[in-house]
């Protein structure tokens, strides 16, 4: 190497690492909460979510519907609607997970990691929120999936690296990809708290491209299957706080909308 290439090399290792530092100092708050938008839009909202199963050539195995009522501080309400879970709940009220089953006035304490179908876990469904529940830097901008017209360049994307600031997470680490210019959430690798990868999620977006229709996550630690959490409509909605406590849920199976 000569006496130019050296002086070159050390230039632009100077330049990366300038990058880096820069990247690390950025308060990425507000990226988190533009990408959360994305997947909610508001603090009280509605959601009826659909979530299929895939075999592994592409044919729906099975499928379950859910109605979920996402509030503020940390609280959902998960309401199953397929016949075959018919009565069922789950409520999330901060760290803390409960199933209610129709005919038991004991509500049942659950992990956010409680499997519903297939790869899609009560986390995955009732908590929407990492602007609240993960902290983490920006590790800078890199291309993150290929452009669909071969002549034009990848797509450009911000990548995060998160960290849970909360217990009551489904994800200790998430490595999360944005779109560069409005920070809509493109890709993210989720792990376990043993550090292991265990899903790959993909977010697809409605036509307009003003929020997430589906999220489609790869499971990497045992089936390999594909999970499919497609939002079907959402809507405002403030939920009566009595919904929000598991002992008048046990008490009342039966919930007036």
């Amino acid at each position: 190497m000569n006496k130019r290439t050296f002086i070159l090399s050390c230039v632009g290792l100077g330049t990366l690492m300038l990058t880096a530092a820069q990247a690390a100092e950025i308060d990425i708050t507000p990226l988190l909460k533009a990408a959360d938008r994305f997947r909610t839009g508001q603090s009280h909202v509605q959601v009826e979510t659909l979530v299929t199963t895939q075999k592994s050539d592409g044919s729906t195995d099975k499928e379950r519907r859910y109605t979920v009522f996402v509030q503020d501080q940390h609280r959902s309400l998960v309401l199953m609607r397929s016949p075959a879970e018919a009565g069922q709940k789950v409520l999330m009220l901060g760290d803390d997970f409960w199933l209610l089953m129709p005919g038991s006035q004991r509500p049942m304490r659950i992990t956010p990691s409680q499997k519903l179908l297939g790869d899609a876990s009560t986390g995955d469904i009732a908590t929407l929120n990492w602007s609240e529940d993960y902290g983490g830097t920006l590790v800078g901008e890199e291309p993150c999936e290929a452009s669909p017209v071969e002549s034009t360049p990848p797509r450009g994307c911000q990548h995060l690296t998160l960290s849970a600031i909360r217990k009551g997470v489904s994800y200790q680490r998430i490595e999360l990809w944005l779109g560069k210019i409005k920070h809509e959430p493109v890709r993210a690798d989720l792990y376990v708290q043993s550090e292991k990868l265990a899903k790959q999620a993909r977010f697809v977006l409605n036509k307009a491209g003003t929020e997430v229709d589906e999220m489609q996550l790869q499971d990497r630690l045992s089936t390999h299957k594909l999970t499919r959490i497609q939002y079907l409509e959402r809507r405002g909605k403030q939920v009566p706080a009595t919904w929000l406590n598991p002992m008048f849920l046990a008490h009342n199976p039966s919930l007036e909308e």
